[in-house]
């Protein structure tokens, strides 16, 4: 992916470009095509931690970066868009002097040993994609991005799909993208949050592509037919720019300041307010008001994404159990008059949905992260005190 100020410059460049672009495809014969797979490897960013993919195409004094992961955050409705899965992202051509390096962000390539016939494949494959109305694509950030794009083509230009047999076993998109968010936590929290059980499933060395580095690793070991031989894919590997291979991220985030710290905190103050309220006999209804406030907002943003989004992973979910917009009555019911009945009945039910969910979760297809069980005893525990205090909430609430 590309930053705002990155991308215009991109967008005048790549207009420009593909006049040179097509002349490359079509120049004479004796000019060799080389086909690069570049892989940068994560950045700073949020939005660059799982890395980047390109490929570099050469063909005499032609050399051009095709980049499947530009996009325009200042598009309307962009956001919108993105949420729901209708995001259209865009391939450009981009010359080697806008080629996305940066300082101490690691940058490998590793030229692919085609023949002639399937590095021209590939070279054509690209260009098709590059020129407008081809350019854009609806982006999935499971099985339609910047890395899985370059592995299609290659695989169709082989004709083989891309294997290393050194890469063994099974994982989770969850796990994996947990793997690199690992300095982020509040971006995993967010990630585990909005997605659901199809984040869980096991998925295979193929699926796993759509990390680049993974890619990287599948080329790396993947073998292919030359005159009855085996022989590497990849004919030699280049570090263009050197550098950690966890990337530019951030230092791990302290302790203190994760989700399960804040979450662990909520718990603490709802235990305080909680035994506060025990001993006064009277529910306090702005703690409740806030807490189940923002478990609306949650709950109407995991609705929106399950029952609307087109997006990957999105459902099932079973965190809208939790937090859903249902949550609005114990938010808002405190404070109407001759409610009491009602909103007991909705702690009531609220308890026992919460409770039941935690005692099942072990056997769900869907792993939670650790910071949402101190919100579910939160929810659970002022249910809990509302049933047992019934007619205590508020002078003008009546049982």
């Amino acid at each position: 992916m590309m930053r705002k100020n990155f991308v215009i410059s991109v967008l005048m460049a790549a207009l420009m470009s593909f006049t040179g672009v097509i002349a490359a495809a079509a120049q004479d014969a004796a000019d060799t095509v080389r086909v690069r797979l570049v892989t940068f490897y994560p950045g700073s960013e949020v939005f660059s931690v799982y890395g980047h993919t390109e490929i570099r195409v050469t063909q005499g004094a032609a050399d051009y970066y095709f980049n499947y992961g530009v996009f325009d955050f200042n598009t309307p409705g962009f956001v919108y868009r993105f949420v729901t899965g209708e995001a259209d992202y865009l391939c450009l051509a981009v010359p080697p002097q806008y080629a996305m390096m940066e300082p101490g962000r690691r940058m490998v390539e590793q030229e692919l040993n085609l023949t002639q016939e399937q590095a021209c494949q590939v070279r054509d494959l690209l260009v098709a994609n590059a020129l407008p109305p081809n350019n854009t694509y609806r982006y999935q950030y499971l099985t339609d991005n910047c890395s899985t794009r370059p592995r299609d083509i290659i695989e169709q230009s082989l004709g083989q799909p891309l294997h290393n047999p050194a890469i063994t076993g099974t994982v989770t998109y969850r796990q994996v993208m947990t793997h690199y968010a690992r300095n982020y936590p509040w971006l995993q929290f967010g990630i585990d949050l909005v997605l659901g059980a199809g984040l869980d499933r096991a998925i295979d060395e193929h699926e796993q592509m759509f990390i680049p580095m993974s890619l990287m690793r599948s080329a790396a070991g993947t073998m292919v037919q030359r005159d009855g031989h085996s022989v590497p894919l990849v004919r030699s590997t280049h570090v263009m720019v050197d550098g950690s291979e966890d990337g530019i991220v951030l230092p791990a985030t302290p302790w203190p300041l994760s989700p399960l710290a804040a979450m662990l905190a909520v718990l603490a103050l709802a235990v305080l307010v909680s035994a506060l309220d025990w001993r006064r006999r009277r529910v306090c209804r702005w703690f409740d008001t806030l807490f189940y406030g923002a478990l609306t907002v949650v709950g109407c943003v995991l609705f929106f994404l399950i029952f609307v989004s087109v997006r990957e992973a999105t459902s099932p979910n079973y965190n809208a159990f939790w937090a859903h917009p249902f949550c609005l009555l114990l938010a808002a019911l405190p404070w109407v008059p001759r409610c009491g009945r009602l909103l007991r009945r909705c702690h009531g039910a609220n308890a026992l949905v919460v409770a039941l969910l935690l005692l099942a979760w072990p056997w769900l297809p869907q792993v939670a992260n650790v910071a949402f069980f101190p919100v579910m005893a939160t929810s659970l525990l002022r249910s809990v005190l509302n049933v047992l205090l019934p007619g205590a909430r508020c002078k003008n609430t009546t049982k």
